[in-house]
């Protein structure tokens, strides 16, 4: 039984290493090769054999593309390995050495502040970054995600709708600094959507660029505002970089008797409340409520929520909401509708591309949607029949998440592993459960392109399961339909692998 802290932070690397391995489709002895080891060494590793090493690390990060989330497990794991030893023998590292070289774009500290104004709520971001890579960085996404009643997603996911975020009302504005100048940069839409926005933040503006070159340091400042009519009452910060600092406030009016609680969720946990306390002091009419960590682990969320005692909040139900409720509230349609027992009806490709564009355009916002609802650290798909439209599309969002969503018209499996292993699955159309369903180590599915080609394409792990779950809902099948005689659901409640990787 694992007992000291060593031991603990040496268990946690291997996980962290496991879980982006699973995530690339690679298996043990394929990440060995690219790394330039014997075959059985990375099985050691996650076996607890053998103990990391700071090259071993390196190697990892850079083959695997973890943001900066396995060094930063080693790096737990080597200052305990030193804390035995005079710490004075041990040479400082730099600051630009808090991640190994390659890693990309790290937050050194990011300052979130959102104020309640008399009709609005405006927002001030400024992040301190270090450019740890090997290539300039010439633009930094950021998200705008509004939730007017995060208690009941049905009746914001139709305010939304009928009220949908502009570009226009946020006045977005954004700048740069770096040696006390500032420079205006100037922004690009990536996505569009009712109630999410993805915005490119670019370093550079009418009159010049301004890359942020590796090595360098440079801080970033956006703001913008929300109608109180679209903002609901939360504040979140999601960590998609690593990050050394992160300190959230809340600026309320001391009129409306504001009471501030908080809320995370991480890849190894369900949601829980905030580790430390939320400040509060008063100053003048304003109530100020400050929050902060460092070093938050990567894909953390964190959320500060709050009531006006003086100014209630209108509540729709008092009950609790399940999952499926919440499931239900975006549209996605739940276990006994008919048209999930039937199969999808095909695209007449090219002739029906419009409108098979439109609806892989409904499905990727339908994931957009999802992923501000649940973390889906093992990815998530959904098809159309799910949304209530009897066409054969599906789009499958990766475990990575930086990766484009997987579009699959007309799908069909030609070929298939002979091996199987059984691993829990869960379904939006019907959230409360989990299930053990057996699936093959590989599938590969003939798929229609909206030009009407068809190509083949091969999933291995669990992206093959992802994508079988999938096609089974065009094919008018539910999960439970594959699990052994007599296997038991499991409760949302009873379940303990979410935020966990499937195990290959």
């Amino acid at each position: 039984m694992t007992t000291s802290p060593l031991d603990r932070a040496a268990d946690s690397f291997a996980a962290e290493l496991a879980r982006h391995r699973t995530e690339r489709g690679l298996s043990k002895k394929q990440l060995a090769t690219l790394m330039g080891f014997d075959p059985s060494y990375v099985s050691h590793v996650e076996g607890r054999r053998h103990r990391p090493t700071e090259d071993f690390a390196r190697r990892a990060e850079a083959v695997l593309e973890a943001s900066g989330a396995i060094w930063q497990r080693f790096r737990e794991y080597d200052d305990l390995r030193h804390a035995r030893s005079d710490r004075s023998y041990r040479e400082a590292g730099l600051p630009g050495q808090w991640m190994p070289p390659g890693t990309g774009l790290i937050v050194e500290r990011e300052t979130a502040v959102l104020t309640h104004t008399d009709d609005a709520y405006r927002c001030v971001i400024r992040r301190e970054l270090y450019n740890a890579g090997v290539e300039p960085v010439t633009r930094y996404l950021i998200r705008v995600a509004v939730d007017r009643y995060p208690s009941d997603p049905g009746r914001s996911n139709r305010h939304h709708r009928e009220h949908p975020l502009s570009f226009a009302e946020l006045q977005l504005v954004a700048c740069r600094e770096e040696f006390g100048e500032r420079e205006t940069m100037h922004w690009r839409a990536k996505h569009d959507r009712d109630a999410f926005k993805e915005i490119w933040l670019l370093f550079e503006n009418g009159e010049r660029r301004f890359p942020l070159y590796p090595g360098r340091r440079a801080t970033i400042e956006y703001a913008y505002t929300v109608g109180r009519d679209k903002w609901g009452p939360w504040f979140q910060r999601a960590v998609r970089v690593p990050t050394r600092h992160l300190a959230v406030r809340l600026d309320l009016p001391v009129a409306l008797d504001p009471q501030v609680w908080g809320a995370e969720t991480s890849l190894s946990a369900e949601e829980g409340p905030l580790r430390t306390a939320v400040t509060r002091r008063d100053e003048g009419d304003r109530a100020i409520f400050d929050w902060a960590t460092d070093e938050p682990p990567l894909n953390a969320r964190y959320r500060l929520q709050w009531r006006f005692r003086a100014q209630p909040e209108p509540e729709a139900d008092g009950g609790r909401v399940r999952p499926s409720d919440r499931m239900r509230g975006l549209g996605i349609v739940q276990r006994g509708a008919d048209l999930l027992r039937q199969p999808a009806r095909p695209f007449d490709l090219p002739r029906e591309e419009p409108l098979a564009r439109e609806i892989v355009d409904r499905l990727i916002t339908a994931l957009a949607r999802l992923d501000e609802l649940h973390p889906f650290t093992k990815g998530v798909g959904i098809a159309a029949p799910q949304l209530d439209i009897d066409r054969a599309a599906t789009v499958v969002r990766p475990p990575d998440r930086t990766a484009e969503p997987v579009v699959l018209l007309n799908p069909r499996v030609v070929d298939a592993a002979p091996h199987t292993d059984e691993q829990y699955e869960g379904c939006l159309s019907f959230f409360d459960h989990r299930g053990l369903v057996p699936r093959p180590l590989r599938l590969d599915v003939e798929h229609a392109q909206f030009d009407g080609g068809r190509i083949i394409t091969s999933f291995e792990f669990g992206m093959a399961r992802l994508v079988a779950h999938e096609i089974d809902h065009l094919e008018g099948r539910l999960y439970v339909d594959r699990m052994a005689p007599g296997v038991p659901l499991v409760p949302i409640e009873e379940y303990r692998e979410s935020g966990h990787p499937w195990r290959y």
